[in-house]
């Protein structure tokens, strides 16, 4: 039986490239990573925001680089995973988590579009982020990929079907590359946030969240970023070397109320 102990719950001195790192679940997932000791990519489209993040991650003690990103364009994705190379020596650690949130009803004039849009960047640049960086995590001693998901992958709300049917093609990505990708120990797993105070949905009220909460989630509330980025740290540790192809529902218990 192999020691528990042995199994380390540390990733101190890896290193982790986040994709939309300077707002909501990828900032609190930016911190949290420096705070353990990661050597933290900060990857965005707004070079100002990057700056920011890097600049407070280090007066925290952290070690944080940045890089503008546009998870759209794969000659500039190869750019930045060679500039990473180049200056950190690799990569260990991937979280995908760069994202939009579109709705439309199907018949609207501007479907096909924000159908288009979704699918690019919460679908097809995690294939992008993830062959570029294959190179990369293959000579890790622990290489971990978390794409970030959601709840909608897992059901669905209407007028959403662009997100829905991108966040459903995460989840078929993740367990699709967790078999191809297992026998070279890479583990792929993804975590399907329930209902967080983010950017995304601050223009709620806070009367709708509480009452979608209180009738939709068990623990009755919404999340804050910094509960999602535990549980993107846990699939991230060298520990969870047998955990691959989940899809982890981080909720409150949204998806396993009735009523």
């Amino acid at each position: 039986m192999t020691n528990p102990s042995k199994l380390s719950r540390s990733i101190q001195g890896s290193v982790a490239l986040i994709t939309g790192a300077t707002s909501g679940i990828g900032l609190a997932t930016a911190y949290l990573l420096a705070l353990e000791g990661a050597t933290v990519c900060v990857t965005d489209l707004d070079e100002s925001r990057v700056d920011r993040v890097v600049t407070h991650i280090r007066e925290s003690g952290g070690i944080a680089h940045g890089w503008v990103l546009d998870v759209r364009n794969r000659q500039h994705i190869d750019s930045v995973i060679a500039e990473i190379n180049a200056k950190l020596g690799g990569l260990d650690l991937l979280v995908n988590n760069a994202g939009i949130s579109l709705f439309s009803k199907i018949d609207a004039n501007d479907y096909e579009s924000k159908w288009a849009q979704s699918i690019d960047i919460l679908l097809t640049a995690q294939v992008r982020i993830i062959r570029a960086s294959l190179c990369l995590l293959r000579q890790s001693a622990h290489p971990r990929i978390v794409n970030i998901a959601s709840t909608e992958g897992l059901g669905a709300t209407p007028y959403g079907s662009p997100y829905t049917a991108a966040k459903h093609g995460v989840i078929g990505l993740t367990r699709a590359l967790a078999v191809e990708l297992g026998p070279e120990q890479i583990t792929v797993n993804c975590v399907c946030p329930g209902p967080v105070n983010t950017g995304m949905t601050a223009a709620l009220s806070d009367e709708d969240k509480t009452v979608f909460a209180k009738r939709r989630t068990a623990l009755k509330r919404y999340a804050e970023p910094e509960e999602i980025a535990h549980g993107i740290l846990n699939l991230l540790l060298p520990a969870s070397q047998y955990i691959t192809g989940v899809a982890l529902p981080v909720d409150g218990g949204l998806s396993i109320r009735n009523a």
